[in-house]
């Protein structure tokens, strides 16, 4: 699936128009969608979760997250990009696809794209993402996996596992971070709901900005843009009067490119 093009509707004022232009300069992501003779697509089970390797480990964290997303995201909705600081993950990371569908696309299209200097490795997860469980299941606890690790690393069982020839290497890092996601009320819900996340965002970007794509759409309220961990990348909540507006402008400018390599994705919370 292609990237979409993000643009403006011709209705609003020429004025208004011309300084979004200014501050946004609409591009598309370029993909090489070689797959490599050597590469097996079904060494594991299909998977919503996908895991990458041969990453630049030189890479800060966030921005690898960010451009993962910004990368994947035209292929389907993404629930989640999981990187780790650990320095037993590095050069890896988790993105998990809301269907099974994206991220075979997904991985078809991308495996062997150089990103960042570096090929890109990617095959189905060996075990479903925390995420993904979660969606199936809400009564599944991040505390109890979290204690289990602790006490794992406390009593040395983790190295012994390694040694045993265990694929902890695949086992996904919950950080803090992400902690501070559930607790800010951020966290991507099915929906529909009124309030929507907008992530991607590049530093340009501004309530009026934002606010000048959503109010296009009837039942728009307001656009409140704040920065994230990451330098020079920001996300935005935006309020509607009901889900059901809310659910039209999410699927109007979900995948939106506000710039080129930056794609917004919009998703209920």
């Amino acid at each position: 699936m292609a990237p979409r093009w993000g643009y403006i509707l011709p209705a609003l004022h020429v004025c208004v128009r011309d300084a979004v232009e200014s501050a946004l300069f609409v591009g598309r992501i370029e993909s090489n969608l070689l797959l490599p003779a050597n590469m097996s697509a079904t060494d594991n089970q299909p998977n919503t979760t996908l895991y990458i390797n041969n990453l630049n480990d030189k890479v800060n964290k966030e921005e690898l997250r960010s451009q993962l997303h910004a990368l994947f995201i035209t292929y389907g909705k993404i629930i989640d990009v999981v990187a780790s600081k650990n320095q037993r993950m590095r050069g890896q990371a988790f993105l998990v696809f809301a269907d099974l569908a994206g991220a075979t696309t997904a991985m078809r299209a991308l495996e062997g794209m150089i990103f960042y200097d570096k090929p890109l490795r990617i095959a189905y997860a060996k075990s479903k993402s925390y995420a993904t469980s979660r969606r199936e299941d809400p009564s599944f606890g991040r505390a109890d996996k979290k204690r289990q690790r602790e006490e794992e690393a406390a009593d040395g069982e983790r190295k012994a596992k390694r040694d045993k020839g265990d694929d902890d290497d695949e086992e996904m890092e919950i950080d803090e971070e992400e902690e501070a996601q559930h607790a800010s009320g951020e966290v991507p819900v099915p929906g529909p709901t009124a309030r929507l996340l907008c992530t991607n965002l590049p530093q340009e970007v501004s309530d009026g900005v934002l606010s000048v794509l959503f109010q296009q759409y009837h039942g728009f309220k307001k656009a409140n843009v704040t920065t994230t961990d990451v330098p020079g990348v920001k996300k935005a909540q935006v309020m509607f009067d009901s889900p059901q507006l809310a659910s039209v402008a999410k699927e109007g400018l979900h995948g939106f490119t506000l710039k080129k390599d930056w794609i917004m994705s919009v998703q209920y919370i």
